[in-house]
């Protein structure tokens, strides 16, 4: 009688959240929120030691972190954040603009029904002051992914979600001196569903022009925070 056959596995058992992904949210959140500041030099050996891991998940987490323009690594042992410049607030910026109006075109016209219904409920947020500044920004990035996606190629997606993680904590800056502002979370819910309303109509040239439009409006609020 044959011997039943082992099968061999070609990948590895994954947990739902590595070490790895942990530390590297870590570390991403700290830059975001300014806990470690651009420009800031910080040793690969005393961050293991803050976060209670080995050196080995840290040195991953800030390779992915430099791949998304947020650090640089210094002979494998520290590393520094990158310090926000009016350069590369720009280029990120005109690097959005050459991609994301032109998907938006597109998309517009394969967005259905049920899709608008549920970016009214994300635009409805965006005035909640009741939310913390993390699920903000969350629901933020939700609703532009979700815009895009039906146009989107999966390298589209790829590109875009580093532009986007490199903008944040631009953003992040700049917002957070107009947050107290009395009517700046109603302003940011109306501009996204002015944004909305130009999907509904199908025109893909108004889209264009909407999205062009919204970046052009963000970079602007943005530069005037880079010191």
């Amino acid at each position: 009688m044959a011997e039943p056959q082992v099968r061999e596995r070609s990948v590895r058992q994954v947990q739902p959240a590595s070490v790895v992904d942990q530390v590297t949210k870590e570390i991403r959140r700290s830059i975001l929120t300014g806990a470690l500041r651009p420009g800031q030099e910080f040793s690969l050996r005393g961050i293991a030691d803050d976060l209670g891991v080995s050196f080995i998940p840290v040195r991953e987490a800030l390779r992915r972190l430099e791949g998304q323009g947020l650090v640089v690594t210094q002979r494998g042992k520290s590393a520094h954040v990158v310090p926000l410049t009016h350069q590369d607030l720009h280029g990120i910026y005109r690097l959005r603009r050459q991609i994301e109006p032109e998907i938006a075109s597109r998309s517009c016209l394969l967005l259905r029904k049920e899709d608008f219904e549920r970016l009214d409920d994300v635009v409805k947020t965006f005035a909640d002051e009741r939310l913390g500044i993390d699920e903000v920004y969350e629901a933020h990035h939700n609703f532009h992914l979700e815009l895009l996606r039906p146009a989107a190629t999966t390298w589209d997606i790829r590109t875009l979600e580093t532009l986007w993680h490199a903008a944040e904590r631009y953003v992040r800056l700049a917002f957070s001196g107009l947050d107290a502002a009395p009517d700046e979370h109603s302003r940011r819910e109306h501009a996204h569903h002015l944004m909305i309303d130009a999907f509904r109509s199908r025109d893909p040239g108004a889209v264009y022009a909407s999205v062009l439009h919204h970046l052009d409006a963000n970079e602007q609020i943005a530069q005037r925070a880079v010191v």
